[in-house]
């Protein structure tokens, strides 16, 4: 099981006064007390970098937590199972970092994503029992019994 984060868990980091910055921190906590990963896949930082400003502060902190963030490159394998998150769901491309999300979250057999939008990662994750989506800010994600 690992916990994966997409790019509004990130973004919540970034930005000391975000309203799901504490939230994301207690998930790095639990995650560090229980010996899992905590997984950031490359298509959800290509959401992230956005101007020299921007980009400057995304990789200022992945050098800060860089012991407790593993990044997910997409390689052959992991292009496969996003292929195969997205044709499950019947999405196109538009979903194509949330479907890398998920996919970083079932190659491990299993796992929590984290993210700011529960319903297009819930569809993505539906097929997948193994896989939770918590939504940040209180709201009720899709939750598995």
């Amino acid at each position: 099981m690992r916990l994966v984060l997409d790019a509004e868990a990130v973004n919540a980091l970034l930005q000391r006064d975000h309203r799901s910055r504490a939230q994301v921190r207690n998930w790095l906590r639990a995650a560090a007390r229980l010996g899992r990963d905590v997984v950031v896949p490359s298509a959800v930082l290509a959401e992230l970098y956005r101007g020299a400003g921007r980009s400057a502060a995304v990789d200022a902190l992945l050098a800060r937590d860089a012991e407790a963030l593993c990044l997910r490159d997409t390689d052959r394998s992991m292009a496969r199972l996003v292929g195969a998150v997205l044709a499950q769901a019947g999405l196109g491309s538009r979903y194509l970092a949330d479907a890398h999300a998920v996919a970083a979250a079932v190659e491990a057999g299993g796992g929590v994503v984290l993210t700011g939008d529960a319903s297009d990662l819930g569809r993505l994750a539906d097929p997948y029992p193994t896989v939770t989506v918590e939504n940040l800010g209180g709201s009720a994600g899709r939750e598995r019994a």
